[in-house]
């Protein structure tokens, strides 16, 4: 049986990229690469303040409800994959656009060795533009070469750049960037969304101009323990896209062994700081088994 059209574009724009068939046929992912551990990626802040200088004594984070004994994984030496989303629609032609490609490369200037970065965009269809390559140059070059065009299949983005998450060691950062509306897309808000449960991907999540239609890109956020920017001005995606690389590398990455919990299932997770006021953020919980 022969693919609908539209899911037969897609399927041919992401084959250079090997994302290829995951859009039509592979199963949600699993959170959690190694089935014995759990690996959390927490903001810590206070007034907005990252907090910095904490411990794993510090940390008390329950599964399901019971405490868990955690580690803090020294995440300075773990790489960043850095998967940027783009919306190149039609409502991001002239200014939005240019700023845009002005924005990109502050991204790319706050990698250091071993981070590797992604590029992909959205229209009316979805283009991996660059897999993960180390080769930072190369990301540059193509997000110089973008023009914007077409309607949105915002929700088949997002999706994509999940798929591009996961495959390899580090730490995922999915940002995704958009105007909020999606027009043309195949999939469900609801089946990404069950996605981005299954992940250890964070996604940050800026729309400008959004007029407030930001309800899918803020439950990609909520679900993966990443930000919402509503920002009011594409000008300001120059400093937003620097600010959300070095928040990421301000964040804790906790680790833990699940005790006194079913092996399958939806796991709730709670993750608090003892003894003290500060906002905590971090992914809702995963899939295990």
């Amino acid at each position: 049986m022969k693919p609908a059209p539209r899911l037969a574009a897609i399927v041919a724009v992401l084959v250079a990229g090997s994302v290829v068939v995951l859009v039509a046929q592979q199963p949600p992912p699993t959170f959690g690469r190694r089935v014995d551990a759990v690996r959390v990626d927490v903001l810590v802040t206070d007034k907005g303040t990252p907090v910095t200088g904490l411990t794993a004594a510090d940390f008390e984070v329950t599964d399901n409800g019971v405490t868990q004994q955690v580690e803090l994984l020294a995440f300075d030496q773990l790489p960043l994959n850095v998967i940027m989303a783009f919306d190149i629609s039609e409502s991001t032609a002239g200014e939005r656009l240019l700023q845009l490609q002005i924005g990109a490369p502050a991204v790319l200037g706050t990698l250091a060795g071993g981070d590797r970065a992604a590029l992909l965009t959205f229209s009316d269809r979805v283009t991996l533009r660059r897999a993960l390559t180390s080769d930072l140059a190369t990301v540059r070059a193509a997000v110089n070469e973008l023009s914007a065009s077409g309607g949105t299949v915002l929700v088949d983005g997002a999706y994509s750049a999940l798929m591009l998450a996961g495959s390899d060691s580090g730490r995922d950062l999915v940002i995704v960037f958009s105007d909020g509306l999606d027009t043309d897309s195949i999939l469900t808000a609801d089946r990404v969304l069950d996605t981005a449960r299954r992940t250890e991907a964070v996604i940050y999540g800026v729309t400008a101009g959004s007029s407030g239609r930001i309800g899918f890109v803020k439950g990609l956020v909520d679900q993966t323990g990443g930000q919402s920017l509503e920002i009011p001005s594409a000008i300001d995606l120059q400093k937003t896209f620097a600010g959300i690389v070095d928040e990421f590398r301000r964040r804790y990455v906790l680790s833990f062994t699940p005790r006194g919990v079913s092996a399958t299932g939806w796991h709730r997770l709670q993750v608090r700081v003892k003894g003290r006021r500060a906002t905590v953020v971090a992914r809702q919980g995963y899939t295990a088994g």
